[in-house]
């Protein structure tokens, strides 16, 4: 069995590491939006562009026409955005990770029939690289988005995950809402992890497996 998980959400707390560089753009322009504020806009045009994305665009293409669909919403300097983005992702690093992640991950990894653990993400390769989560995965197994040719939600980019892991079965580990649901439709086996800020689609499928730390994760998938 192979154990992927989301990197964004599942692993990563990507809204305040993300909120923190955001709050410092603001407090240096003397702009009104919290950091919060910028970031959840940001984050919603993000999801936003990802549900019709197809290659060749990138990750990073959609960071950024997000970024200055969410400035023209918040009325802030729009041609600041690129130069913006490339700061924020310069702070990809420091983002924090859940606090349950290290030694969930680690515990999931040591399953007898677990043969590796890997990423299924949207975020372009070096990005990826760039997170903390990426030091406790299998480097060979960065599922993204890039690699893949297609962009979460859609059936393709776990169709092609599967077909990346045969003949070995997929278990994804998911939190957002998205992700959970395009999993399950996929016909993924997918387990739920809840975070804050993330709940499930109301008019999608519900998850079958779930946790609420990720210490028990290990319990869950040894007995899939």
């Amino acid at each position: 069995m192979i154990v992927t998980f989301d990197l964004f959400s599942a692993l990563t707390d990507t809204r305040t590491g993300a909120s923190r560089t955001f709050a410092e753009i603001a407090a240096e322009r003397g702009w009104s939006p919290s950091g919060h504020d910028l970031y959840d806009t940001w984050d919603a045009h993000n999801k936003a562009l990802q549900r019709d994305a197809h290659p060749p665009a990138t990750f990073r293409d959609l960071s950024r026409a997000a970024l200055e669909l969410a400035y023209a919403d918040l009325g802030l300097d729009v041609p600041l955005a690129p130069a913006d983005l490339v700061r924020l992702h310069g702070t990809v690093p420091d983002w924090p990770l859940w606090p349950d992640v290290e030694a969930g991950v680690a515990a999931v990894a040591a399953i007898g029939h677990v043969t590796a653990v890997g990423l299924l993400s949207n975020v372009d390769d070096d990005l990826a690289r760039l997170t903390r989560a990426h030091a406790l995965v299998d480097p060979d197994l960065v599922l993204s988005s890039q690699r893949l040719g297609a962009f979460k939600p859609s059936p393709e980019i776990y169709a092609r995950a599967v077909a990346a892991v045969a003949p070995e079965s997929l278990v994804h580990v998911a939190a957002s809402a998205r992700d959970v649901r395009g999993a399950l439709e996929a016909g993924i086996t997918a387990v739920r992890l809840a975070r804050p800020g993330h709940v499930v689609d109301a008019t999608g499928p519900r998850p079958p497996h779930e946790v609420q730390d990720a210490a028990d994760l290990a319990g869950l998938i040894s007995r899939l």
